[in-house]
């Protein structure tokens, strides 16, 4: 009888099995899977491979097709992580073909956007591929994670409330030096992408053209040799110039903005006075001054003369 009993709960259970409810569930879970055709702009690590996300993993793993810069850079990272799917390149040559080849043949693919390291877009092909699928009004989704930019205003130390960002420095000296000279009138902390071979040149340049203003240099972000130098341009070089390894690698600079001229200030007056008169309801007037003076970098005088103003 108990023997009876057993068999019968045991069929009674896994009826599901013998009725193909299982290979019901398998299916369901198959479509789960499926993406929306569309875009997915997906962020990949600048060094550390423990910043790729859950997320932009499974959505690579999904996706029909995957875009990238270079696809034997890719290659190696995807296959880290089991990753196999086709690769198509992507660079400013050749945008125009790809996007017509998903025009008439992967306009209802699931397509994914890498770059080679960090956050697609930035200083790297694909806006115009992005402005297709809005233009179709297409699905464009992104799948943000590490970003070069964020993580070296994060620990520069520069105020971060207001930055622009230059992409990558110029190829040729006199070029540098102009894109140098350029950054003097910036009132917002500027960044900008340099490589090993040109940091100590453009250190110079900015050592020698407003060295009165600080910088920081971080050097392989998330990396197991990261590095932050902070200070005066000249100051800078002597301690990077201490060990060879130091100029090894890729770096970004960040330089701090100059005091904001009276055409600047006028520009963004209006914001300026709203955070002063909130400050004074609740510090002195010394206070607000040195505190939206490190935010700014407007000058003291000009914070004070507002502030005054606002009192009356």
């Amino acid at each position: 009888m108990i023997v009876l009993f057993s068999l019968i709960t045991l069929v009674f259970f896994n009826v599901g099995k013998f009725t193909g409810e299982q290979e019901f569930k398998n299916i369901k879970r198959t479509i789960k899977l499926i993406m929306k055709p569309g875009l997915y702009i997906v962020a990949t690590p600048i060094g550390n491979l423990s910043d790729f996300s859950i997320r932009a993993q499974n959505t690579l793993n999904k996706v029909d097709i995957i875009v990238c810069e270079n696809p034997s850079h890719s290659l190696k990272l995807l296959s880290k992580f089991g990753i196999k799917k086709k690769l198509y390149s992507l660079h400013d040559h050749n945008e125009d073909k790809i996007i017509e080849k998903i025009q008439v043949n992967l306009i209802n693919k699931s397509i994914a956007l890498i770059s080679d390291a960090g956050s697609p877009l930035i200083s790297d092909p694909g806006y115009k591929l992005v402005k297709f699928y809005i233009d179709k009004k297409l699905l464009v989704t992104s799948v943000p994670g590490p970003s070069a930019i964020i993580s070296s205003l994060q620990i520069s130390g520069m105020p971060i409330h207001s930055f622009k960002f230059f992409g990558f420095s110029p190829k040729t000296k006199n070029k540098i030096i102009k894109f140098i000279e350029d950054l003097e009138k910036e009132y917002q902390t500027s960044i900008f992408f340099t490589s090993s071979h040109k940091l100590i040149l453009c250190l110079e340049i900015i050592a020698k053209k407003f060295n009165h203003r600080k910088i920081s240099v971080c050097k392989e972000l998330t990396k197991l040799n990261e590095k932050v130098f902070r200070g005066y341009a000249q100051d800078v070089i002597e301690e990077i110039m201490k060990d060879k390894k130091n100029i090894l690698g890729e770096f970004v600079i960040l330089v701090e903005g100059g005091q904001a001229n009276t055409n600047n200030y006028e520009h963004i007056r209006s914001s300026i006075d709203k955070q002063i008169n909130k400050l004074l309801k609740k510090y002195s007037l010394t206070d607000v001054v040195e505190i939206v003076h490190n935010l700014t970098n407007i000058s003291k005088k000009t914070i004070y003369k507002r502030a005054l103003e606002q009192k009356k």
